[in-house]
């Protein structure tokens, strides 16, 4: 017991130093990205903005606490920041609010805003990005009221802060989303194996809650309930993704597909893999799909290479298709950043139902030091199974540096057999 406690206090204490890095390094490169000579993040206990729960103490457990405003204020000396709250928000936010002083909070706050007197304020509202938009009306309102005209006239949205602050790693992050990855992993390649599978018995539901259990046993998170189906000769293709596939029970001649994913530290993931479960006599799953395989890992090649140069979500996506059609690939692309929460801050990069342009979220650029799951589908006909069309469906994590985007801990080249 008192290892676990000593343990759980050292992760906390990593992770609060974690947090002192981001404040000190990403806050005043973002604020000059966006323009802001102030950000004022506001919310109250279970109404809590996104961005402010993740630069909240571990110890708080990304709770506001009666309400809590951050803000910061460019200086001469740099980004000064301050707490407007009854207490302190860890060693990174010093109070700056007195209720003896100065009952009303927002008045608090209105007060050194004047003091700084800033040409931009940046608040937490955004109509594209639900991550950017955790200023709630009521908390717009009270602070709206609280300020001069004069000051209030010079809110803007603070989206291009709030979603480099949500999306941007440091290198020691990339460390632990990369160790995120080989742990989920591991899950993925023992629930595609005999271990977890039976032919003729296991069903594709047991699988998922096989899943479910063993990260929970683990002391890990879920952020979505995981998927594992099956295509078959003679079944029929996944033409939507607005539903679950049923449960089915597993049979030889089976191609197994798992989508599943954890959280490790505060850090999502998001996988996709394969497996073929081998018929009597079988060694090897047909030399079709083995073959489709390969064709849906060369389509993630084009796309981390489209990632790589750059450029809107849109346009990774119009540049990836295009490549694809000219190598004879049928495919889809539907990939979107990962890191701090599963479907994360950050450029989306086309949806299954949405292969031309996503507005808004597409419109964003891909930046450096981001993470991405490279989710998408090569669609093959496979000889042996008399050319039915097979979804060979992949997803992987990897990491943008700026020049490369590389998968944070590989990704399947190979089918799993069973």
């Amino acid at each position: 017991m008192d290892r676990m406690i000593a343990d759980l206090r050292a992760r906390a204490s990593a992770r609060d130093r974690l947090l002192a890095s981001r404040l000190e390094v990403l806050v005043p490169m973002l604020m000059d990205r966006a323009g802001l000579d102030a950000w004022v993040l506001a919310a109250r206990e279970y109404n809590e903005d996104p961005v402010l729960s993740t630069m909240l103490p571990a110890t708080w457990l990304a709770t506001a606490r009666r309400r809590t405003i951050l803000l910061f204020l460019r200086t001469p000396q740099g980004v000064r920041r301050m707490a407007v709250a009854r207490y302190a928000v860890g060693e990174a936010f010093p109070s700056a609010w007195d209720p003896e002083q100065q009952p009303d909070q927002f008045r608090r706050l209105a007060e050194l805003l004047e003091e700084a007197d800033p040409a931009r304020i940046g608040i937490d509202t955004s109509p594209v990005f639900p991550l950017a938009d955790g200023l709630s009306a009521s908390e717009h309102d009270a602070l709206v009221a609280a300020l001069p005209p004069v000051l209030a006239a010079r809110l803007v949205s603070a989206e291009a802060a709030a979603i480099g602050w949500l999306e941007t790693r440091l290198p020691e992050e990339r460390d632990l989303l990369a160790g995120a990855c080989r742990a989920s992993h591991g899950y993925l390649r023992r629930a595609l194996s005999a271990e977890v599978i039976t032919a003729g018995t296991t069903t594709t539901a047991q699988v998922e809650w096989w899943l479910r259990d063993a990260v929970d046993a683990d002391g890990l998170g879920s952020w979505f309930q995981p998927t594992c189906s099956v295509q078959r000769r003679g079944g029929e293709a996944r033409e939507s993704f607005a539903g679950k596939p049923a449960e089915t029970v597993i049979e030889p001649g089976d191609l197994v597909h798992i989508d599943f994913g954890i959280v490790s530290d505060g850090y999502c993931t998001d996988q996709q893999q394969h497996a073929y479960i081998l018929r009597p006599g079988e060694t090897a799953a047909p030399a079709g799909l083995a073959t489709a395989l390969g064709t849906a890992n060369r389509l993630q090649d084009l796309l981390v290479g489209g990632i790589a140069r750059g450029g809107t979500g849109n346009e990774v996506l119009r540049r990836t298709l295009q490549a694809a059609r000219a190598e004879g690939i049928d495919g889809l692309i539907y990939t979107h950043p990962i890191g701090l929460h599963g479907h994360a801050a950050g450029p989306t990069i086309g949806l299954w139902d949405n292969q031309v342009a996503v507005d808004g979220q597409g419109d964003y650029p891909v930046w450096p030091s981001t993470a991405y799951s490279i989710e998408l589908q090569a669609r093959v006909a496979i000889p042996e199974w008399d050319g039915q069309v097979v979804q060979l469906m992949l997803e992987e994590d990897a990491f943008h540096d700026g020049t490369a985007c590389t998968f944070l801990d590989g990704r399947q080249a190979e089918l799993w057999l069973i």
